[in-house]
């Protein structure tokens, strides 16, 4: 059984995403004043006592969006109502009631849903005074709080979990897996996620930068409970226009950081650009497990062919040539699900514990070609031990650590790969003089 649905609505820049990241305790929707930043669906798991639920939330309802995304946007503030089990209707108590305020009273009174009012913004007792006029909205009292400021969060959250004490009690399931899906803009990252759930949980759309927070969805995957996450789309650093980009690129890079496998999206009908190489430094920096997606193949495979592309980003990436390719055409779920395979089987080989004989072995192996001979001296590995999984971390103790160059580094690893049957993932090797 699913976890009860919390919704968060109401018009452009009344606190909803502030709201929403004070009830998660840390910061996950993107909080600026100008109105319409947030546009997906974004949720979290919060958990109250002994109740969980999901927190939606949701795109100002009425945004004048300056990418004419406003149909895209309310179609999600729909899709969000028409999944929850109660509603957090948000307003200002500064401004009062204004007409936006009216006309979605009016839509959720229509469609008889379970409804908190929550008047934010409510910094100072004497605000507290303006809360009464909210009445007149029909959904009683409000509950006077402020998102930024802390005051009443647990009023509301006693609010929030004694309008679900009718449902039962479900614990979420375990969390195995974390896929993020990172690449340029427009290269079909939401496209992609959206094939993956049969569903518009993120919105696509032809103008650049659609997407500007990191979107978590949930799903199961023959049995294994799967977080996929969407994210901006990087641009060059000197092209980024306004904290919303910045924030935007950021969050990318931190869910590469918390990925457990990075699907690289690329674009197929474009040259490598400068952010790929970006991107694909950052995620080699990282040692993040990899799979390079190359999106809208549709469009490209009658002027290119397989291997040859193949060839062409290992050429250009050559950090990343450990990683598997895969052609997709997300438009059209091509290849899709065999993705999701791959990505299973790249978190398993991320994860593998390798026995200490068979990694002493391979030490042998490396140390029997002698590679990264110094004036100063020869480099020599004693023994080793693995330290860490995702990624494979082997911590070798060596004569002196100094005289292990980048070249003999790289040799290792790549034996390491041979050896140990890890080939399509990352080795982070740490050196340690032997006392």
């Amino acid at each position: 059984m699913a976890l009860p649905v919390v919704a968060i609505i109401g018009r452009p820049n009344v606190g909803k995403s502030s709201l929403l990241n004070s009830i998660a305790g840390k910061m996950i929707s993107i909080v600026e004043p100008t109105a319409g930043v947030t546009r997906d669906r974004i949720s979290t798991i919060v958990e109250q006592g002994d109740r969980f639920f999901e927190l939606i939330d949701t795109g100002g309802y009425g945004i004048v969006d300056a990418d004419e995304l406003n149909d895209h946007v309310e179609h999600q503030i729909n899709l969000a109502i028409a999944r929850a089990d109660l509603v957090l209707f948000v307003v200002d108590i500064r401004e009062g009631i204004m007409p936006l305020d009216t006309k979605i009273a009016q839509k959720i009174r229509k469609l008889d849903l379970n409804v908190i009012l929550v008047a934010n913004k409510a910094d100072s007792p004497k605000q507290l005074a303006g809360a009464g006029e909210f009445v007149r909205l029909g959904f009683g009292e409000p509950v006077s709080i402020s998102a930024t400021n802390f005051v009443n969060k647990y009023l509301l959250l006693e609010c929030i979990v004694e309008k679900l004490e009718h449902m039962p009690k479900e614990i979420p399931e375990k969390e195995e897996v974390k896929i993020a899906v990172v690449g340029k803009r427009n290269a079909g990252k939401s496209t992609f996620i959206n094939a993956v759930i049969g569903e518009d949980r993120v919105i696509v759309s032809e103008v650049p930068g659609t997407t500007r927070d990191a979107v978590d969805v949930r799903f199961d995957h023959n049995g294994t409970q799967v977080t996929i996450i969407d994210t901006a789309g990087v641009r060059k650093k000197k092209s980024i226009a306004n904290s919303i980009e910045f924030y935007g690129y950021t969050r990318a890079a931190r869910s590469i950081k918390r990925a457990d496998v990075v699907l690289f999206m690329v674009d197929a009908t474009l040259p490598i650009s400068q952010v790929d190489k970006k991107l694909a430094a950052l995620i080699n920096e990282e040692y993040a497990a990899c799979i390079i997606v190359i999106n809208k193949w549709d469009l490209a495979k009658d002027i290119a062919d397989v291997d040859d592309y193949g060839e062409y980003l290992i050429e250009i990436m050559p950090q990343l040539k450990h990683a598997p390719i895969a052609f997709t055409t997300a438009s059209e779920g091509k290849n899709i699900q065999s993705v999701l395979d791959l990505s299973m089987e790249i978190f398993k080989q991320a994860s593998t514990e390798v026995s200490t004989g068979k990694l002493n072995s391979a030490i042998m192996e490396v140390s029997k070609a002698r590679v990264g001979k110094t004036k100063k001296g020869i480099p020599k590995i004693f023994y080793g031990t693995q330290v860490a999984v995702r990624p494979i971390s082997l911590l070798l103790f060596v004569n002196n650590p100094e005289w292990f160059d980048d070249n003999f580094k790289r040799f290792a690893i790549n034996k390491f790969r041979e050896l140990l049957d890890l080939e399509e993932v990352p080795i982070r090797l740490m050196m340690r003089r032997r006392r």
